[in-house]
């Protein structure tokens, strides 16, 4: 195998594609999608997203102390994009996407009603770290669409069709290949 030494950057894809909304519910709000974003700790739960500053979301974000991430399927990319490209300084995206500002339990900002999974977060800590500022926060509550519960009430996400991010295009989640500790599995 042939490789080709590119100049340092980030490589490491697929990446989940998420909408974070900020604001309150009644008064300024917006959406901003996030491809850098991820886990930082199980317990407590913990996750954080990366922002530029010269985002509108990013002043919003910073002054609330608050978000909340929206896990986006395949009926959701085009908003996902959408939100990602145009700039809630001149647009009110959740009009422009027809999505709808759902009251969330324990931080201001509306959740996407339309979203599958619903993560409320509050900030414990802002690093910055260059281009971007990386927001660490605490998961408060998470919302699951009652829709993709079995009889057994497991929740089956991958059902949902959710959507990932990879080096410039949107890609649906394909078929399982394995799972966790199928490798050490015995017989």
């Amino acid at each position: 195998m042939s490789k080709t030494n590119f100049k340092p950057g980030n490589m490491l894809y697929p990446i989940p594609a998420v909408m974070a909304s900020c604001g309150d519910i009644n008064g300024i709000s917006n959406i901003i999608t996030i491809a850098w974003t991820g886990t930082i700790c199980t317990n407590p739960p913990m996750l954080y997203i990366s922002v530029r500053p010269a985002r509108y979301s990013y002043s919003i974000i910073k002054n609330s102390g608050e978000f909340v991430i929206n896990l986006v399927t395949e009926k959701l990319v085009y908003a996902a994009d959408f939100c990602g490209v145009r700039s809630g300084r001149e647009t009110d995206k959740w009009k422009a996407c027809h999505l709808t500002k759902e009251k969330a339990d324990t931080v201001k900002c509306p959740m996407i009603k339309e979203s599958p999974v619903n993560i409320e977060c509050h900030i414990t800590e802002v690093k910055e770290l260059g281009s971007h500022h990386m927001f660490i926060a605490d998961v408060t509550a998470v919302h699951a669409d009652k829709k993709y519960m079995d009889k057994n009430n497991k929740f089956n996400l991958n059902s949902s069709g959710l959507v990932t991010y990879s080096h410039g295009s949107y890609f649906a989640l394909g078929k399982q290949c394995g799972s966790f500790g199928f490798s050490v599995k015995k017989n």
